[in-house]
């Protein structure tokens, strides 16, 4: 999935006390299907850098968010974004802290930030193997907002490319290569010429399929010589409401091992999705899949918001 952000209002929306928290809402309608996943895969735009809990432009959300989400079923955290480092270096080594301690204690896994040496070159690239199959995961951002104010920890940088070829080389060990890229133009539609640039060079450097995120909205997709790039799957959950910024994607990967020993990637396959915000689907947010939801505009709180999100579906999706 592509962007899990918390706003603000999301902060103030979910507290139940002084720092107690309710996102149940979130994915309540889709968590089977995370849960169902052999891996689940989003990217943390946040950071958990303690109080005050804020929200954009400097993010850092409560810790129980991250727990939240390790109980929705989320198996591997992305945390290489331009927000890694709104609370500084600092800020980025506690949510790695917090990161490592959901690893020990759930299993759940991180890449796009380390602490040291040692836990980079086990996540950049992150393998793992499920049913057989190893899989090497490969994420990185195009900048931070804010500098990095110690040594580490590091988060992987798009621009530094001798860190990014040596991260490709190293995940060649792999069955399939999947790069998770943090790029491109916000709130535009359709995908960059520089993108498309980075694109060809991670697949020539061994990219199996690339699935991008960051521009907050959905982009178009793609075959770069025959791999499949979804260049940006919008958003996940927000408080954006800008036009086409609560219309999402869901990516679903499927990797088959054949008879013969052979590896082969099914068509990728997506699912819309609409994150709707208080007042529309409910008090709370939503994640909606919309084409299980088309017709269904007398069981929203807001009908208004059924029709924002059908109007933004009908007129996005002839364009993909």
């Amino acid at each position: 999935m592509g962007d899990i952000m918390m706003h603000t209002k999301q902060i103030e929306t979910a507290r139940r006390a002084s720092d107690k928290f309710d996102f149940s809402s979130y994915f309540s309608l889709i968590e089977d299907r995370i849960q169902s996943a052999d891996l689940a895969v989003a990217n943390m735009e946040f950071t958990l850098a303690g109080e005050p809990y804020t929200g954009y432009p400097c993010f850092s959300a409560p810790d129980s968010y991250a727990t939240y989400l390790a109980d929705v079923g989320f198996d591997i955290f992305l945390a290489a974004n331009n927000h890694i480092l709104d609370k500084e270096s600092k800020g980025a080594e506690r949510t790695a802290a917090i990161y490592r301690e959901l690893k020990k204690k759930r299993g759940i896994l991180f890449t796009g930030i380390a602490s040291d040496e040692e836990e980079r070159s086990g996540n950049y690239p992150l393998r793992v193997r499920r049913k057989g199959i190893s899989l090497a995961f490969l994420n990185f951002t195009y900048g931070t907002n804010l500098g990095a104010t110690a040594h580490w920890p590091k988060t992987n940088y798009l621009s530094k490319k001798d860190e990014v070829t040596k991260a490709f080389e190293a995940s060649q060990k792999a069955d399939i290569t999947i790069a998770l890229p943090h790029w491109g133009p916000e709130y535009q539609l359709t995908h960059s010429g520089r993108q498309e640039e980075r694109a060809r060079w991670m697949v020539e450097n061994g990219a199996d399929i690339i699935i991008g995120a960051h521009p907050h909205v959905v982009q178009d997709t793609a075959h770069v010589d025959g791999v499949p790039v979804i260049y940006s799957l919008g958003n996940a959950v927000s408080n954006m409401s800008a036009k086409d910024t609560q219309l999402e994607l869901m990516a679903t990967v499927r990797i088959v091992r054949h008879g013969n020993g052979d590896i082969s990637m099914l068509p990728v396959e997506l699912t819309w999705l609409w994150c709707s915000r208080p007042g529309g689907y409910s008090k709370d947010y939503t994640i909606i899949p919309i084409e299980e939801n088309i017709g269904t505009r007398e069981k929203w709180t807001g009908g208004w918001e059924y029709d924002k999100m059908m109007e933004t579906y009908e007129r996005i999706r002839k364009t993909k």
